[in-house]
């Protein structure tokens, strides 16, 4: 077996016996080249599809059936509000349960619901009540998911290029999932466009079943349910260093959705019409892929890790660029700035998985993507009102600035910490290495995780 990886090489053996050292692998080839991730990165493709064609399709459906602009809304709200109470009470599902069967069974409920809004007849309560289910389940899922990454991938640099791949699938279908989900109702019923979404979910849950392996629960199921739920959030937040970390994950995207959230209101502001709104709409999510993309592919792990902490600080900085009323060419131009600074994720994501208990992980995870969502929805909705006092131009300059204060205060913090310098070798962690030990720091104690425990063949 392959010794240690050293700084800036991965011993390989030769023919003959001699360990000799090799360049490791850079970019996001090797991550597809473990076949569980393969079936991982399929199956997420599939779920997105469906999400994004259901969230068009019952919109349109709602409102073909009452008229109503404001439960045609509501169906897209209803995405967010109910991820709070899945995350915290539902994420001990994460942990209690083999991640295979959860997130099996996750994807064959969503199918269900979504199968009961294709029935005939279906009242608006049960399609609105089927549209909150499948938000409450889908942080258990994506936190499960994410910690089967760590599984399948180790908790280095393929863990970082993997979730990095995952966000970067998620922000292409923000620019095709809608128009391809808009040209299918120019084709088909919305009735008919959601049994597109049951057969999405039913394929990612056979790639899910059939591409990865079975292990078992990272915890015992000693305590209800809820009450395990509940006790493992209060273990994750009571660790001031995962805390930190998780309010970098969580406070920028809350500024950051400024612009988004008041994209109408500003094109219309500048006169740029339809074409305009949709390319605002676009940057930010065009930004956030080629910053990952590059960041990933040509930056090296130790280059990355130095440049989280000054990445937070600058992301949300060209907002403040509003202020000299820029027209649409410049307002492109800043939100993509904004959008490529985002790539400090790759950096947050090595150091919190490193710095949870493994037997929290699922939980820890959950609560991430529960509190993500969470504080996104509550940055639109604090945009609009802010909007309504004080401008949509003055309110984006005010994300930008108040945001970028914040997250140096973050930034401050996660240093004082151990901001994760020492946790990230160059060249190493393209892999679990058999038999080596990582030194994860949390707060001021040193803890181990065994890298043997992550197997990344797949068999």
């Amino acid at each position: 077996m392959p010794e240690a990886e050293t700084k800036g090489t991965t011993t390989v053996p030769t023919r003959g016996g001699a360990p000799e050292k090799a360049p490791a692998p850079t970019g996001y080839g090797p991550v597809f080249a473990v076949p569980e991730f393969r079936a991982v990165f399929a199956a997420h493709a599939f779920s997105l599809l469906g999400l994004v064609v259901s969230e068009i399709a019952l919109s349109v459906l709602v409102y073909d059936l009452t008229g109503s602009p404001l439960l045609s809304a509501l169906t897209f709200a209803l995405g967010f509000l109910p991820y709070l109470i899945g995350g915290t009470l539902l994420a001990g599902v994460a942990d209690r349960f083999p991640a295979r069967r959860v997130l099996v069974v996750c994807d064959l409920v969503c199918a269900g619901c979504v199968a009961v809004m294709v029935v005939p007849g279906a009242p608006i309560a049960v399609l609105l009540a089927m549209r909150a289910a499948l938000a409450l389940v889908a942080p258990v899922f994506q936190g499960t998911r994410t910690a089967t990454l760590a599984d399948v991938l180790g908790d280095g640099e393929l863990f970082v290029l993997g979730r990095s791949l995952l966000r970067i699938l998620s922000q292409s279908a923000l620019l095709a999932g809608f128009a391809t989900g808009g040209l299918l109702l120019t084709v088909v019923s919305p009735r008919h466009a959601l049994l597109v979404t049951v057969c999405t979910f039913l394929l990612s849950a056979v790639l899910l079943r059939c591409g990865t392996r079975r292990r078992p629960a990272r915890a015992h199921r000693g305590q209800p349910l809820v009450r395990d739920s509940l006790r493992g959030a209060r273990q994750v937040l009571a660790d001031r260093r995962v805390l930190v970390l998780l309010l970098l994950f969580w406070v920028p995207p809350m500024f950051a959705v400024a612009p988004e959230a008041l994209a109408a209101p500003y094109a219309d502001g500048i006169g740029a019409g339809a074409t305009g709104l949709g390319l605002l709409m676009c940057a930010l999510p065009v930004g956030t892929i080629a910053g990952e993309l590059f960041a990933g592919s040509r930056l090296r792990p130790a280059t990355r890790n130095r440049l989280t902490l000054p990445l937070v600080c600058v992301t949300l900085l060209p907002y403040a660029g509003y202020a000299l009323r820029p027209g649409l060419g410049w307002s492109l131009v800043l939100l993509v700035l904004a959008g490529a600074g985002s790539a400090y994720t790759l950096g947050l994501d090595q150091w919190f998985v490193r710095a949870v208990p493994d037997e929290l992980l699922g939980r820890a995870m959950t609560l991430n993507t529960a509190g993500l969502m969470t504080v996104q929805g509550v940055g639109m909705a604090l945009s609009g009102v802010v909007a309504e006092f004080a401008g949509v131009r003055a309110t984006v300059v005010g994300a930008g600035v108040l945001g970028t204060v914040v997250c140096a205060g973050l930034a401050v913090a996660a240093r004082r910490t151990g901001h994760g310098e020492a946790r990230v070798v160059e060249g190493a962690g393209t892999g679990p290495v058999e038999g080596a030990r990582i030194p994860v720091v949390a707060g001021s104690d040193t803890e181990t995780r065994d890298g043997a425990d992550h197997d990344v063949t797949g068999r």
